[in-house]
């Protein structure tokens, strides 16, 4: 077992954490209970459980796996990650703070960050089973695809599996768990593409790197330029993805700026396009408005 003691902000909003990482009502690869968080993953091609136990502005993070110790400076940058901690969220409410419409907002919501998923692989499968479906729709086909797909830990919680573990399923398997055709074309594509190294997919991501593995992403079959920049804010904490096109976004910006007519993902792109560098970061507030968990 690795373990790590990290201190949290003390403005840190736990609770957008947890509820974002237990949105499936069972506890198939996630649960909460006595205050941490538990979570199923494979690590380096084995089975994994990450616990976060939160107690007095901080948190206990383990890694428990038959591997031993593991690479501190990895296991470190996946825990920051996941808590949100490598997102300059401080400076984005200074430079919002006087804006009109969203300043209010973001004042209201002071101290919100992007959950995090535990790998961006895990963000991109997320991703593509989302897409144009409800959120208890891809939850439930999530379930079925890490049941399907990843394996156990001995602690009991499944394991979200690693892109080769998708790329060598049966499309028949991933069919049965509520894929269309479609995306398990895509899964495939994708997976085997970062499996084989045709696809470079880092385990952290910078800002100058970030539109190359847009452009990579997006020469896939199936993955547009929602699924691009999705995967990037809840895979690598990337804050400046547009989500235009985001249903939700596009409601709650409606309803923020008082418009009788619908908002389209023109409108959005350009009201959104001034918050550069932190467009996701006021998309991801503009989610919360609305408490939608996507």
């Amino acid at each position: 077992m690795t373990a790590r003691h990290v201190s949290l902000p003390t403005n840190y909003r736990t609770a957008d954490i947890i509820t974002w990482h237990v949105r499936d009502p069972l506890p198939v690869s996630e649960k909460w209970e006595n205050n941490t968080l538990h979570k199923g993953l494979m690590w380096q091609g084995r089975p994994a459980c990450l616990t976060l136990h939160f107690q007095d502005g901080q948190v206990q993070a383990a890694l428990h796996t038959d591997q031993g110790e593991v690479a501190v400076p990895q296991f470190a940058s996946m825990v920051h990650n996941v808590l949100g901690l490598n997102q300059d969220i401080e400076r984005f409410e200074h430079a919002v703070r006087d804006h009109p419409e969203l300043g209010p907002l973001v004042q209201r919501q002071q101290g919100l960050r992007v959950p995090i998923a535990a790998s961006p692989f895990e963000a991109l499968v997320w991703a593509i089973v989302g897409q144009q479906i409800s959120v208890q729709a891809a939850i439930a086909i999530r379930r079925r695809f890490v049941q399907a797909v990843g394996r156990t830990h001995p602690g009991g919680l499944w394991c979200h599996p690693d892109p080769a573990m998708v790329a060598a399923a049966p499309s028949d398997t991933l069919r049965a768990a509520g894929l269309s055709a479609a995306k398990v074309h895509t899964l495939h594509t994708v997976s085997r593409a970062i499996a084989d190294g045709t696809l470079i997919w880092p385990d952290t991501l910078d800002s100058d790197h970030a539109p190359a593995l847009q452009e990579a992403l997006m020469r896939v079959r199936g993955i547009g330029v929602w699924t691009a920049d999705y995967t990037l804010l809840r895979g690598y904490g990337w804050l400046d993805g547009s989500l235009h096109g985001d249903a939700a976004v596009r409601r709650s910006l409606r309803t923020l700026l008082q418009r009788d007519a619908p908002i389209t993902a023109d409108d959005a792109r350009t009201w959104l396009l001034p918050f550069s560098p932190w467009r996701a970061l006021a998309a991801a507030h503009l989610w919360a408005a609305l408490r939608v968990q996507a």
